[in-house]
């Protein structure tokens, strides 16, 4: 009997050892913290101004994105090879710090073949401390409310959001396509669900985005913009060229004026170059008295129709008309007209007495 209980005591502070084992390898307020039920995603797709990236473990196992409370949250660790840091844990301070420039290089592993979606424990981490460069950061939403870092499976996470105020980027999250984004240039950083651009039904989204695409540039955009208004660099002044998001999607917004006192106004798909919308306008006209009142005659509705038609590349019978109108606005008589043409709608403003296109815009008819 005494030997019994000899070895069963054995056994016990056995396994009280290997617990305190255990425990010395994780930061000590895990086992405190606050757990939930979150998400791994694997479909979550993450991409550096338009680059896709991947992140794996110190062993080179793939780590996918967390999803918590329509959140995205990605690897601690990975993050400090985006930024070229190095990566050390202080547990007296709970504290990870990025420093100095990272002379590793970059983990590469094996990809997950079989990825799942599934639901896991985090615990919620509010005491974990980040440092850049020995400096604490403090990160918080639109709203005021500090983000944290979760912990999962050995590994700290923290919020897109946060990410982004790292690296210097904006962060964006498509909860429609599953599309985390970090991208440069002026921007507000989205960080909770109430923030997040949402996309209406009503808008589709170009495949080749959600598919991760690789963006033309701005220079591109700028060559397809001159290419359809049948201008070269040399004959315009950009007044703006940027990438930005809009309707569900990523787009360059393409804007020049011509010496003859037109500007133009492009939108384009930033992965597949297609124009999504096109406006033109004629600034500074002349006056009604110069302009208008040396025809004595209007040209008539048809031969409206038929200039605003040779305008757009267009013949009658690949067009419906949704509207046709003579109109007085600014001091001059002028044919409003608006058709649909396969996918795309057009609205062109034409001058009733010369004939002189005025105004003239193309847009997707999902936008």
């Amino acid at each position: 009997m005494y030997e019994q209980i000899r070895k069963q005591a054995k056994q016990l502070v056995g396994a009280l050892l290997c617990a305190v084992l255990l425990i010395g390898l994780l930061p000590l307020h895990v086992l405190a913290a606050e757990t939930v039920n979150a998400f791994i995603c694997p479909n979550i797709i993450v991409t550096v101004d338009g680059t896709g990236w991947t992140f794996f473990s110190a062993s080179g196992t793939q780590i996918h994105p967390i999803l918590y409370n329509n959140t995205v949250y990605l690897p601690l660790r990975g993050v400090s090879e985006l930024m070229g840091k190095n990566l050390n844990w202080d547990q007296s301070t709970l504290t990870y710090n990025l420093s100095g420039t990272r002379t590793a290089a970059t983990v590469t592993g094996t990809m997950d073949t079989n990825p799942v979606q599934q639901t896991v424990q985090i615990q919620l981490c509010p005491e974990f401390i980040i440092a850049l460069d020995g400096v604490p950061c403090t990160f918080l939403n639109e709203q005021g409310n500090l983000l944290c870092p979760v912990f999962y499976n050995g590994a700290t996470y923290l919020p897109l959001c946060a990410v982004g105020q790292l690296i210097g980027k904006t962060a964006m999250w498509d909860e429609k396509t599953y599309a985390a984004s970090l991208i440069s240039g002026d921007g507000i950083f989205v960080a909770d669900a109430d923030s997040f651009v949402q996309i209406p039904d009503k808008t589709q989204v170009p495949s080749a985005q959600s598919e991760n695409g690789v963006y033309i540039g701005e220079e591109k955009a700028k060559d397809i913009a001159l290419d359809h208004a049948g201008l070269m660099a040399t004959q315009v002044h950009f007044i703006k060229s940027k990438l930005d998001y809009d309707n569900g999607r990523w787009e360059y917004k393409v804007e020049f004026y011509a010496d003859a006192y037109q500007e133009y106004d492009y939108e384009i798909d930033a992965v597949t170059g297609a124009i999504l919308k096109f406006d033109q306008d004629v600034e500074n006209w002349a006056t009604p008295t110069q302009n208008q009142n040396t025809n004595n005659f209007q040209i008539g509705m048809e031969k409206a129709k038929s200039i605003a038609l040779s305008h757009a590349g267009l013949s009658g019978n690949q067009t419906r008309f949704t509207k046709a109108k003579l109109d007085y606005d600014d001091g001059r008589w002028e044919y409003e007209m608006e058709f649909i043409s396969g996918e795309m709608e057009y609205e062109i403003t034409v001058d009733a007495y010369s004939g002189a296109v005025l105004d003239y815009e193309v847009e997707s008819i999902y936008d």
